[in-house]
């Protein structure tokens, strides 16, 4: 499929091919319900935590005699009976994800590219690189695209002698404050985000390396 492609000004640059085993399959809705919640899984702490008669300090002698007193039998301060004993059945931390098959995420992912750019909600950029680190310029660029509530994705560089990832700072740093834009490099794109936004900003090398990656 041919997809039009224009600049951070929204006047056309051309066309794009892209692939239609990535952006053109069919939207199977169910998959996205699947996925997104083994994102939540995944992403949820699993820290709650209570302590056990066990945890709590204290109670160690018995808090009276076992008859004589007319009160009942108690053998520890410590019981869940006694206000700060121990929890009976407490909270204990836990790992809340789960294994989902690698074929079920990408054909989800694919699925929700398509549905994006089925319902025009898909835009492609020759090149998202902003001249300056400016939060109305970048508010500017999404008004002009039409694309006010959207994921905005750009590829990454590799600096071998600084050993780390460069981003497109630039545009990182101008959306951020925007309550309806995520910035995602373009490897970390992925259902739940592309499902909660309206529009799907990508630029021209982010939207080859995502086509590539899931063409292999």
């Amino acid at each position: 499929m041919n997809i039009e492609l224009v600049d951070i000004e929204n006047e056309a640059a051309g066309e794009m091919d892209l692939a239609d085993d990535v952006f053109g399959v069919e939207v199977r809705e169910h998959l996205f319900w699947e996925v997104v919640k083994w994102q939540e899984a995944r992403n949820r702490q699993g820290t709650a935590k209570a302590k056990r008669r066990s945890e709590v300090s204290g109670g160690g002698k018995k808090p009276w005699r076992q008859k004589g007193t007319g009160r009942a039998r108690h053998g520890s301060i410590r019981s869940p009976l006694w206000v700060g004993g121990g929890k009976a059945h407490p909270p204990e931390p836990k790992d809340h994800s789960y294994q989902l098959s690698k074929s079920k995420r990408r054909a989800a992912l694919k699925a929700a590219l398509s549905a994006r750019a089925e319902n025009g909600n898909l835009r492609v950029v020759d090149s998202l690189e902003l001249p300056e680190i400016k939060t109305k310029r970048a508010v500017e660029m999404l008004e002009a695209l039409d694309a006010t509530n959207a994921l905005v994705v750009d590829v990454t560089e590799y600096d071998e002698d600084a050993g780390e990832v460069l981003h497109n700072e630039a545009l990182r740093l101008s959306v951020r404050n925007l309550p309806d834009v995520k910035y995602l490099a373009a490897e970390g794109v992925n259902v739940r985000d592309i499902l909660n936004h309206e529009t799907l900003v990508l630029s021209q090398a982010a939207a080859a390396q995502i086509q590539e990656g899931l063409e292999q």
